[in-house]
């Protein structure tokens, strides 16, 4: 089975298996039933993909109630620091994260179930972003957590003094004020 399980319940790590030669590689980014096979049968209705520069740092944002979202998240350009915070109140590990590097060469993708705040840093010149999503963006509903969280203590692997963020993020509340996933 090409997934890893992480030390947060429900949150794992996929590693395709790749096929390369001299032409170059081939392997099976999304396959319904491999997921299936590991407990993952959500239907993906939406595809994000975006492109930052080193330092931008993204999140750490949620959806809450009917429009939580599940995600499949992977690097097609670059080199990010992907981290997820267990936002369900009944986890054992409610208010742990969890960080992995994902880039273009490594090819790992990570499922971040419903329940999970998440966000990234790009560590290398820039990155290509993609991921998928189970349910649709709706406004409403979104929420985050500040990125320097001192209960969260998120080691992001960058000089924070250098980290370029949106105003949205700035703004986010602690861990413990937030919106209630």
């Amino acid at each position: 089975m090409p997934f890893v399980k992480t030390p947060i319940a429900d949150l794992l790590l996929f590693e395709p298996r790749v096929f390369e030669d001299d032409r170059g590689y081939f392997f099976e980014a999304f396959n319904a039933q491999t997921f299936a096979e590991a407990g993952i049968e959500r239907p993906f209705v939406q595809d994000n993909q975006a492109r930052s520069t080193y330092g931008v740092l993204r999140g750490l944002h949620y959806q809450v109630g009917e429009q939580a979202q599940a995600k499949l998240v992977r690097v097609l350009e670059g080199k990010v620091l992907d981290v997820v915070v267990d936002l369900r109140p009944d986890s054992p590990t409610y208010g742990e994260h969890y960080g992995v590097e994902l880039s273009a060469e490594n090819k790992r993708q990570l499922y971040v179930p419903r329940g999970f705040a998440h966000g990234y840093v790009v560590l290398s010149e820039t990155a290509e972003f993609f991921y998928k999503c189970d349910n649709f963006y709706h406004k409403a509903s979104e929420g985050g957590i500040r990125y320097d969280d001192p209960q969260l203590n998120i080691d992001w692997q960058i000089d924070l003094a250098q980290a370029i963020l949106s105003e949205k993020d700035l703004e986010l509340p602690h861990f413990g004020q937030h919106r209630k996933a």
